[in-house]
């Protein structure tokens, strides 16, 4: 047995080190299914670490710590991606730590403490071998913005005794030195809407020889909201953001289509395929009332389901960061409404996303994920190593 005081000793023994790779991750962010740089940058600590690894197809890796004891398959992950979003110098208060180096691209949404985070409970693993119990499946997954690797990790992940699995997000809505480990849903899932609303082109003057799809376009966009409202159970939340509507070129000639897209945010499964049926039945009909048609596109379906948390998972895990800990680490904090296609192993595994608190208004980290002054607080990264170890040795 290993005691949560030395747990934690250890994680953070590291805490420099975690420091250090994060910002190197940060300074070359690489976009969804590009991060080739990031993979030579992983191979080069796995190989320093002496950890075998796998290399997949596109730009993800496994690095497989195998423990002197026999115990379950475990599968820890963390995403490399960047965003292409342009990061602005300063967090809410001052000058940030450090800064990408890449025009146009940065680490907005924390997948570079993700990743650093890891790489710090790899070294505490591979140090703590003998103690170990299984095998840890170390996942650097690519382009978790896209969700382009998702299914390629877990494909290979399909060729390992796999039973249980955990993974950590940064949250900035939650304060520095607190993680949230909690049973049922903790991220949305989402229904893509993009559809094409088909009419027939013809002059402005006059409407009577055309189908002009902009009219039923427009009923669409409100008559979804009122189905919504009056369909949707009131006690489970759906959240919908209409956010483009494109038609058209000139003042004068109606155009022969209207495209609309946006999402729908769910938290219960059922709810989120009633709400994709709300929306296909509202456009068909709607449209069809003009004398018009609706394409749907490849965008408009349930493409993430939300992340729901393992019960006993969750609980166990919870617990043994308070033992190593202390339970002043332990926090609540609100579902978060953002989406995540850590969702997909969890359809598969036993497991749990915990959230880690990065926000520290005195510093001025606390910004939006996705935000060009998103920065990280970097004292809460140690924080994240031990609820990693504490998800391996529970």
């Amino acid at each position: 047995m290993i005691s949560g005081q030395e747990l934690r000793e250890i994680a953070y023994e590291y805490k420099d080190y975690v420091v250090d790779m994060r910002r190197e991750f940060h300074r070359y962010p690489e976009l969804s299914g590009e991060e080739h740089h990031t993979r030579q940058v992983l191979i080069r600590e796995l190989e320093d670490m002496k950890v075998p690894y796998r290399l997949l197809e596109g730009t993800g890796i496994i690095g497989i710590i195998e423990g002197a004891r026999p115990g379950k398959a475990r599968v820890l992950r963390a995403d490399m991606d960047g965003l292409p979003v342009k990061e602005d110098t300063q967090n809410l208060r001052r000058e940030k730590a450090c800064v990408s180096g890449i025009e146009g691209v940065c680490h907005a949404c924390g997948h570079d403490a993700h990743m650093a985070v890891l790489l710090g409970t790899m070294r505490a693993l591979v140090r703590l071998r003998e103690k170990l119990e299984g095998t840890v499946y170390c996942c650097f997954e690519e382009g978790e913005e896209t969700n382009c690797g998702v299914e390629t990790m877990l494909k290979a992940l399909a060729q390992y005794p796999v039973e249980e699995c955990f993974a950590l997000h940064v949250y900035s809505g939650l304060d520095a030195g607190k993680v949230n480990v909690v049973p049922g849903p903790r991220m949305a899932g989402t229904v893509g809407i993009g559809f094409l609303v088909k009419g027939k082109a013809g002059h402005g003057s006059r409407p009577d020889q055309a189908a002009n799809p902009i009219v039923p376009a427009a009923h669409i966009v409100t008559q979804i909201d009122s189905a919504f409202l009056n369909q949707l159970d009131a006690e489970e939340t759906v959240t919908l953001s209409l956010c483009m509507f494109q038609s058209g070129d000139a003042p004068n000639v109606i155009p022969e289509q209207a495209y609309i897209a946006g999402t729908a945010r769910f938290f219960n499964k059922e709810e989120g395929a009633k709400a994709l049926n709300i929306v296909n039945t509202v456009a068909e009909h709607t449209a069809l009332c003009h004398k018009c048609k609706v394409e749907f596109l490849p965008r408009n379906q349930v493409s993430l389901q939300p992340v729901i948390n393992d019960r006993q998972v969750a609980l166990e895990v919870s617990r043994e960061i308070g033992q190593i800990c202390g339970q002043e680490v332990l926090a609540d904090c609100d579902r978060w409404y953002a989406s995540e296609c850590y969702s997909r192993y969890l359809e598969l595994y036993p497991g749990a996303l915990g959230l880690l608190g990065i926000r520290d208004e005195s510093y001025g980290s606390g910004a939006a994920h996705h935000n060009g002054k998103f920065d990280i607080d970097e004292s809460s990264l140690p924080l994240g190593v031990c609820a990693e170890l504490a998800f391996v040795f529970k």
